[in-house]
């Protein structure tokens, strides 16, 4: 029932309605043909593109993902034995100079080389012997031999080319004791490798070599790192040495300090200690001691990226 009152007009447009919806129709469309219009023909010539302001307006970029790495950077220092002329492909193990896996046997086809030694935490493949402090002895004093009456040898002019006799070259020069084994035969071409035990290692690769080689792959840090372990090797049996110590308890001491650009140690702290508080403070005494060591070289520092390394340095007692 309608209200009393109440006018309801008609819903039809009128014409003069229809005739202005029209009109916004065709302007609409008029002026969305001059904008197309307008960007062909400024983008065949590349107009658009050439305008700063209008920089949004150009295709995105395509993202080029990055190379992927083939494998991670060895993280262990090896002393290399046995240098070769090509890096491996996937090492474990880094150093100065390249080395590839090889064992005297080659039956197996295996991943690692197959090493017989007596030790499974520190990666090397020959025994060096330690010095034996508690029984080092002075050295003998030379004896004095009464020298023989020699002729007196004519003079020789500057110029004159003459041949020395190479069975008295040889008498005058000092001679190394004859090696026995194979160890002592490498400890006389290599007098300033550190002591150890040789690994074990299961394994077997098709390589053939007398002695036992890893996968080790030379490195900008190779040759720092090597100097900077000498250092410290040294420095530790001299410790051991000056204080005589028994080394009668095995075990091992872990430690991790930065090792800043300059050479400097800071922020020492001992991870592991197994072999008590007077043998750890020898190995702390050991890195700190020969420090500060040399200042990076400019490569070194630039392929870091930031001052300083965290090092992971670990001592044994056997």
């Amino acid at each position: 029932m309608a209200g009393a009152g109440n006018k309801f007009d008609s819903l039809r447009p009128t014409r003069f309605e229809t005739e202005r919806l029209g009109l916004v129709l065709a302007l609409s469309l008029a002026a969305h043909l001059a904008a197309w219009g307008t960007w062909e023909t400024g983008r065949q010539p590349g107009v658009w593109q050439r305008l700063p302001r209008l920089a949004w307006l150009q295709p995105a970029p395509k993202m080029i993902p990055p190379p992927a790495q083939s494998s991670e950077e060895p993280l262990e220092f090896v002393t290399v034995e046995q240098p070769a002329t090509q890096p491996p492909q996937n090492a474990k193990y880094y150093s100065s100079r390249n080395s590839l896996a090889a064992n005297p046997d080659a039956n197996r086809d295996k991943p690692v080389p197959q090493i017989n030694g007596k030790q499974t935490d520190v990666p090397k493949t020959v025994t060096v012997p330690k010095p034996d402090f508690n029984k080092l002895q002075p050295a003998p004093q030379p004896v004095a031999r009464e020298q023989p009456q020699t002729e007196p040898q004519p003079s020789v002019t500057p110029g004159d080319l003459t041949l020395a006799n190479a069975k008295e070259m040889q008498e005058q020069q000092p001679q190394p004791p004859r090696p026995r084994t194979i160890n002592e035969a490498l400890a006389q071409l290599h007098p300033n490798r550190a002591p150890g035990v040789q690994m074990q290692q299961s394994g077997g690769v098709r390589r053939v070599s007398l002695q036992p080689s890893l996968d080790v792959k030379a490195t900008p840090f190779g040759a720092y790192d090597e100097a900077l372990i000498e250092a410290v090797t040294q420095r530790w049996y001299d410790l051991l040495d000056s204080q005589k110590f028994a080394l009668d308890r095995t075990g091992r001491v872990v430690l991790r300090f930065h090792l800043n650009y300059d050479g400097t140690v800071t922020q020492m702290a001992v991870l592991e200690n197994t072999v008590g508080e007077l043998l750890c403070h020898v190995c702390e005494n050991a890195i700190n001691d020969p420090a500060p060591f040399a200042k990076w070289p400019e490569d070194m520092r630039r392929i870091v990226g930031q001052n300083y390394r965290e090092i992971t340095f670990t001592f044994y007692y056997y």
